[in-house]
């Protein structure tokens, strides 16, 4: 069964006044809206992605909208598997919001990683429930069935709810998702022991006006004890509704993320 409706090319989406364009044409206003600044966007050393938003059949039969970036240069190679990163975005909802959390923070922050990026719209009222566990993860494994996606490379990041249910993905899938960063968030009721070997990177500002930093931090001080592998960055400062703003700690959690992966694959040789 073919799980894909026809698609629409964004195209190159690399330039700041793009995103707010979309933005306002969404009626989304400027809540969660502080787009990643040009220089931050041109410190990138890798061409503009080919963003392409389109929608996902469940196996119910409900439409998922979502989007994929595929990086610039991709060929298609399984010798050259990209990572596979998926994005959930903050609470809210318009259609293909996740296409604008993507553009506006996930994928700027990581576009030197070459990687496939997707960002689906939750297709419940939670990214931190069943359905949409099974939702995601159907779509994921569609994705890497379709692109050369390396499987010992699956990143699951998210910002405030999305990063609630980057929490609730991870210590779920340990064996699916190979790290993880979860943005102005903490977990909830989730089984903190399955990340015992999980590569986890937190990032929270304490000026972040509703998710609670101590509440943060001491999760990531309860983990580092027990000797996990989880780094956690705080960034005075920074608002919670100013999404785009955290391109930079993002990007830091990245280059992380692929030194924790090379030392895990030395180990493995």
């Amino acid at each position: 069964m073919n799980n894909r409706a026809p698609a629409v090319v964004v195209g190159k989406c690399s330039e700041r006044s793009r995103f707010l364009s979309a933005i306002r044409a969404a009626g989304l206003g400027l809540l969660w809206v502080v787009a990643a600044e040009p220089a931050a966007v041109e410190a990138q050393s890798a061409g503009a992605p080919s963003i392409t938003e389109t929608t996902f059949t469940l196996p119910g039969g409900e439409e998922m909208p979502y989007a994929i970036s595929v990086p610039d240069g991709y060929d298609g190679s399984p010798a050259n598997a990209r990572p596979l990163v998926l994005a959930l975005h903050p609470g809210g909802s318009s259609y293909h919001y996740g296409s604008w959390f993507m553009q506006a923070l996930v994928e700027p922050a990581l576009r030197d990683w070459g990687a496939v990026i997707v960002a689906p719209d939750v297709p419940g009222r939670s990214w931190s429930s069943p359905d949409s566990e099974t939702a995601v993860l159907a779509l994921l494994r569609d994705v890497a069935s379709r692109y050369a996606v390396d499987p010992d490379r699956v990143l699951v990041t998210g910002f405030s709810a999305g990063g609630a249910g980057v929490w609730y993905l991870a210590t779920r899938n340990p064996d699916f998702f190979t790290g993880a960063i979860a943005i102005a968030a903490r977990p909830r009721d989730d089984d903190l022991e399955a990340l015992a070997s999980f590569p986890f990177y937190i990032i929270h500002s304490p000026d972040d006006e509703v998710v609670s930093f101590d509440a943060a931090q001491e999760v990531a001080r309860s983990l580092t004890d027990r000797g996990y592998p989880v780094r956690f960055r705080s960034v005075p400062g920074y608002s919670h509704y100013s999404t785009g703003s955290y391109v930079g700690p993002l990007r830091d959690g990245g280059e992380w993320m692929m030194e924790r992966w090379q030392i895990g694959a030395a180990t493995v040789q």
